[in-house]
């Protein structure tokens, strides 16, 4: 039998792309909803209901009035909205979190799918706490860069306008009150007491993302060099699918494009510097391991199917 699946959300930028990923399924039924009743709520309600999991791919209000429409006891949610990433009784859907994280997931009823920020800080920095190479009182500073697409449809479409701004030419800074949306689950899935110190930009192009975590070798609790971390890195991500630690000479054109992973559903670990200092880099695509191929991966674990279903690596 066919798992229905109820996508909310769908004719924004993350929920085409679920749809984009299942719809070549044959162990999918995708349910549709009638374009003109998508924000009504007693139709909603019906489709909420009917299906087996819903992805909600909603503004964080109407994915928490969502989730109040469900009585189906039997209706597994994957919130893809900011709404519940650090909420209680949801699940954090970073399977590569810890060992135990798939399990949670695989079980769960409520999953939040993680931000695409986020994703590239805590792959770089809970294994570093975990393993007691960074103190939980550390303060951090994070900076990263990301296509126009994680901004959303209003974003896509100014920088679509053949007479956009000018400024849209340039990487633009955002964030400048040091408040975005990602900080809640940047501190509390890595362990760290503080939030990090965030600075994004939006750049003109369409997908990819790095997050890169600079270090001083003295902040570190032990003692280690970029060898030393990239080979704790492998260890830790060993056997993975979708992280993958590149090794020590890479990028050896000594420029990293944020761009390179578009399209594609991994996340790469890059670990550069010297004795004294480290630069701990991420790049991924913000729609693919970033959002909707987040959202599938987690989709397939709790549905026991190989997590890459669906992917692509």
């Amino acid at each position: 039998m066919k798992t229905k699946i109820f996508i909310d959300g769908r004719e924004g930028t993350t929920g085409l792309q679920i749809e984009e990923r299942l719809c070549r399924r044959d162990d999918i039924e995708l349910l549709s909803i009638d374009p003109e009743k998508r924000k009504d709520p007693d139709e909603r309600r019906k489709f909420l209901n009917a299906a087996d999991l819903v992805f909600l791919c909603l503004p964080d209000a109407a994915a928490k009035e969502a989730v109040q429409l469900i009585e189906n006891p039997g209706t597994r949610v994957i919130d893809a909205s900011t709404a519940h990433r650090v909420s209680p009784g949801w699940v954090y859907g970073f399977p590569e979190l810890d060992r135990e994280q798939r399990g949670k997931i695989a079980a769960a009823k409520r999953v939040a799918n993680p931000g695409c920020y986020a994703t590239g800080f805590i792959a770089l920095v809970k294994p570093l706490v975990a393993g007691g190479f960074l103190s939980p009182e550390t303060l951090i500073s994070v900076h990263a860069l990301s296509g126009y697409t994680g901004a959303g449809k209003k974003a896509i479409a100014q920088y679509g306008e053949p007479d956009r701004n000018p400024e849209l030419d340039s990487p633009r800074q955002y964030g400048l009150g040091l408040s975005h949306k990602h900080l809640p689950e940047m501190a509390a899935y890595t362990g760290l007491t503080h939030k990090p110190l965030f600075n994004p930009m939006i750049c003109d192009y369409p997908q990819g993302m790095i997050v890169s975590v600079p270090l001083f070798a003295a902040q570190l609790a032990k003692a280690a060099d970029p060898d030393a971390i990239r080979a704790f890195y492998a260890e830790y991500y060993a056997g993975q699918t979708l992280i993958r630690v590149q090794p020590a000479g890479e990028p050896a054109s000594g420029f990293l494009g944020a761009n390179n992973l578009a399209g594609r559903d991994i996340l790469e670990i890059f670990v550069c510097g010297n004795a004294e200092q480290l630069t701990l880099i991420s790049r991924l695509d913000n729609l693919g391991k970033g959002a909707s191929g987040a959202a599938v991966q987690n989709l397939n674990l709790m549905l026991g199917c190989p997590e890459e279903t669906g992917l692509t690596l």
